[in-house]
C-alpha cells in the first residue's frame, strides 16, 4: 500500500485488541521458551522484555496490572527456581533499579552530578553487617584472632527493622555529604562526591585497627538472614513443585524472598518518586537543575533543596545496602568501588535522566548486558578459540592470538562503545523525561539569521 510507513503500523498496533494480543503473546512465548530451555539467553531476553511491552502498549491499566503481577510474582520466581542464575539476574536488576531511581533524583531531578553514590549503598550494607553478624563481639580483636563459636548479636528477623534504619542512616549520610558541597557545582561537585565515595571505601578497608569495626579488606561474614519458615518451603513446593520440576530448597527460596522484598522496595520508591516529582519539591528541583541563580531569585531555598535531593536519593541506596548484606551474607570494601558508582550513573544516563521508567529500563539493560550478553559473548569467543570451528585460513592466527588481545578481555570496551553510540544517536536516553525531550528537541532546531 502506497504511503504506508512504520509509523502507521505503530499506530495501528496500539488500537483495538492488538495491544492485548501482543502483550499476552510476548509473555507466553517468553515463558514457554525459558521453561523449555532454561539456559537460553535469547529466551530469557524475550521474557524480560515483556515488561517493556506492558509499559509501552496502550491497554486497560487493570489488565496491565494483573499481567505484570502474574509475571513478576509467579512466572519469574518459578522459572528462577528452575534456573537459579536467572533469579540472580532478576534480583540484581531489582537492586540496581532501586539504586538508579535514587541517583535519578540527585542527577535527573536536581541536576547534581554525584560520582560517589555507592557510598550510601555501603552505609546500609555495613550497618546490617555490623549488627547482624558477630562483629560486635570481635570488635576489640585483630582480624584472625577472634574467639570461635561466638553468638550473633541480633536475631535474623531484625533485618526488616534495619531496612528502615538503613534508610535513616543513609539519608543522614547524604545530608552530611550535602553540607560541604552546597557552594560547588559542575565538575567541582563531581570531584567532591567522587572523593567522598572513595573515603567511605577506604575507611571500610582500614577500620580494622585499632578497633576492628569492619574487619578490613577481609570483609564481614557470616551475616544473618531473616528466618525462612519451613511452612513457606512446603507451601511453595505444594503449589509450584510440579511446574518447577524438582523440590525447591531453602537456598532457592531465600533468593525468591529477597527478590520479592526488592520488588516491594522498588514499588514504594516509584510511588514516592512520582509524588516528589509532581510536588513543590520536585518543581523546585527542576528549577535548581535548569538555573540555580534564577531559582534563588524566585525564592527557592537552594540549601534545603540540595540537601533534600541528597537525602532522598541516599535513602533508597541505604535500603538496598541492607538487602545486599543479608542476601550475600558477606560484604567487603571491594563491593563498593568507584566503578559501581559509574555503573549506576550509566544506567540513569542510558535510560533517560529524570525519567522513572527510564531509570528502571537502564538498570535492566546494563545488568543484562554485563551479566548475560557480554559474559556470554566472552565465553563463546573463548570456546571458539579452543575449538576447530573457525575458518581454516584464520584458525592458526586465532588460536595463537596473544592473551592481551583476546576479545574476551574487552567486556568494558564493548559496553563503552554501546554507551557512546547511544549518546550519539539518542542522547535523551531510551525513555526520556518529557521536559528533557522537549529541551533537546528545541536545541536541535536551527536558528535562522
Amino acid at each position: 500500500m502506497a504511503g504506508y510507513s512504520i509509523k502507521d503500523l505503530t499506530k495501528n498496533i496500539q488500537r483495538g485488541v492488538w495491544p492485548y494480543v501482543i502483550m499476552l503473546t510476548h509473555v507466553l512465548v517468553g515463558t514457554i521458551l525459558v521453561y523449555l530451555n532454561p539456559r537460553s539467553i535469547i529466551a530469557f531476553l524475550i521474557l524480560v522484555t515483556s515488561f517493556f511491552s506492558l509499559y509501552r502498549l496502550n491497554a486497560d491499566i487493570r489488565f496491565k496490572f494483573v499481567t505484570g503481577a502474574l509475571l513478576a510474582l509467579v512466572i519469574m520466581p518459578v522459572l528462577g527456581v528452575r534456573n537459579i542464575f536467572y533469579l540472580e539476574v532478576i534480583f540484581q536488576i531489582s537492586v540496581f533499579s532501586a539504586l538508579a531511581l535514587g541517583l535519578n533524583i540527585v542527577v535527573g531531578f536536581a541536576g547534581l552530578l554525584d560520582l560517589g553514590y555507592v557510598a550510601f549503598y555501603a552505609v546500609g550494607a555495613y550497618l546490617w553487617a555490623f549488627f547482624g553478624s558477630k562483629q560486635y563481639y570481635v570488635l576489640p580483636y585483630a582480624p584472625g584472632t577472634q574467639p570461635a563459636n561466638l553468638p550473633f548479636l541480633l536475631p535474623g528477623d531484625m533485618f526488616y527493622l534495619f531496612i528502615f534504619l538503613g534508610i535513616i542512616a543513609a539519608a543522614l549520610t547524604g545530608i552530611l555529604l550535602g553540607l560541604p558541597v552546597l557552594r560547588v557545582r559542575g565538575d567541582y561537585l563531581a570531584i567532591v562526591t567522587l572523593g567522598f565515595g572513595e573515603v567511605i571505601r577506604v575507611l571500610a578497608a582500614n577500620l580494622d585497627k585499632p578497633l576492628n569495626f569492619t574487619n578490613g579488606p577481609q570483609g564481614i561474614t557470616p551475616i544473618q538472614r531473616p528466618t525462612m519458615p519451613q511452612a513457606a518451603v512446603d507451601g511453595f513446593n505444594a503449589i509450584f513443585g510440579r511446574l518447577v520440576g524438582h523440590p525447591a530448597d531453602v537456598a532457592s527460596l531465600y533468593n525468591v524472598m529477597f527478590y520479592l522484598i526488592a520488588l516491594v522496595v522498588i514499588i514504594i520508591i516509584v510511588m514516592v518518586t512520582r509524588r516528589l516529582e509532581d510536588s513543590k519539591i520536585g518543581r523546585a528541583w527542576a528549577a535548581v537543575r535548569e538555573d540555580e541563580t534564577a531559582a534563588i531569585a524566585m525564592g527557592i531555598p537552594l540549601v534545603k533543596m540540595k540537601l533534600a535531593a541528597f537525602a532522598a536519593g541516599a535513602s533508597f541506596a541505604g535500603a538496598m545496602g541492607v538487602l545486599l548484606a543479608a542476601s550475600r551474607t558477606f560484604i567487603s570494601p571491594e563491593s563498593f568501588s568507584f566503578m559501581q558508582s559509574i555503573g549506576v550513573l550509566s544506567m540513569v544516563i542510558l535510560g533517560g535522566q529524570g525519567s522513572i521508567a527510564g531509570a528502571i529500563l537502564g538498570a535492566a539493560t546494563v545488568t543484562i548486558l554485563n551479566l548475560q550478553i557480554l559474559q556470554g559473548l566472552s565465553l563463546y569467543l573463548s570456546q571458539l578459540r579452543q575449538s576447530n570451528a573457525v575458518i581454516p585460513l584464520i584458525n592458526f592466527a586465532w588460536k595463537n592470538l596473544s592473551p592481551q588481545l583476546d576479545p574476551a578481555q574487552y567486556q568494558r570496551m564493548f559496553f563503552g562503545l554501546i554507551l557512546i553510540l547511544m549518546m550519539i544517536f539518542r542522547p535523551e536516553g531510551m525513555i526520556p523525561a518529557q521536559r528533557r525531550k522537549k529541551k533537546l528537541a528545541s536545541e536541535a532546531i536551527p536558528v535562522e539569521e
